[in-house]
């Protein structure tokens, strides 16, 4: 594990995964300063393939299960305390007499969530949760102790147990433009020229930027 050493200290997501289940984009960082967390084994969890569980059996050859995965966007930003719940604990079934999973009948308990999805932009707040399957949508906002059993549509804020919408960031008008605009997928030289007017409130001067510079 790389130590974090300050509530300042980030560590970009790239540098910290190994897990063939989890895919990160350009940018991702986790501050797991408070909440004294690795990435792997205590922000995401339940999740297939790590170092302790990839050598008990082999879910998808011996059993054919679709493995769930963590998908992680653009320059998403995910802060200390934060829980990402994967599909490898889903073998407690509600419907059935007993919730619990004997293990000689582990095949047929298994039941996959879909991937989790945590598109470019986001924001996961301090100790928010994240329950399998949700897909978070591009620039939205998980507010702080959160916890997430839905899907979140782009440029949206949430908060609460169950999480539900507090408001959208822009117009609608405004998000379809940032959803076309898609800053989040330039390049790197391409970003850092428009910086000024990403860290600004104009989204009509990023739209001309993107006209102009993008475009053509």
């Amino acid at each position: 594990m790389k130590e974090f050493t300050n509530w300042s200290d980030t560590k970009q997501l790239k540098e910290l995964i190994t897990n063939p289940l989890i895919e990160v984009g350009e940018g991702s960082y986790y501050s797991g300063y408070y909440g004294n967390q690795n990435f792997e084994d205590g922000c995401v969890r339940y999740l297939w393939g790590d170092e302790k569980t990839k050598d008990l059996f082999n879910p998808i050859e011996d059993f054919g299960w679709k493995m769930d995965k963590l998908i992680i966007g653009n320059y998403v930003c995910i802060a200390g305390g934060a829980t990402i719940l994967m599909g490898g604990n889903h073998n407690h079934h509600p419907d059935w007499i007993t919730v619990y999973p004997f293990a000689g009948h582990i095949k047929e308990s298994y039941a996959p969530k879909g991937d989790t999805v945590i598109k470019s932009d986001a924001w996961i707040g301090m100790n928010a949760m994240i329950m399998p399957g949700v897909t978070i949508g591009e620039g939205a906002i998980v507010a702080s102790g959160s916890i997430v059993v839905g899907d979140v549509p782009p440029y949206t804020m949430v908060g609460g147990n169950p999480a539900k919408a507090i408001k959208k960031r822009f117009t609608d008008e405004e998000i379809k433009q940032l959803l076309t605009i898609r800053w989040f997928d330039w390049t790197a030289d391409e970003i850092k020229n428009a910086e000024p007017i990403l860290m600004s409130q104009s989204i009509n001067k990023l739209y001309e930027y993107y006209q102009e510079n993008i475009l053509n």
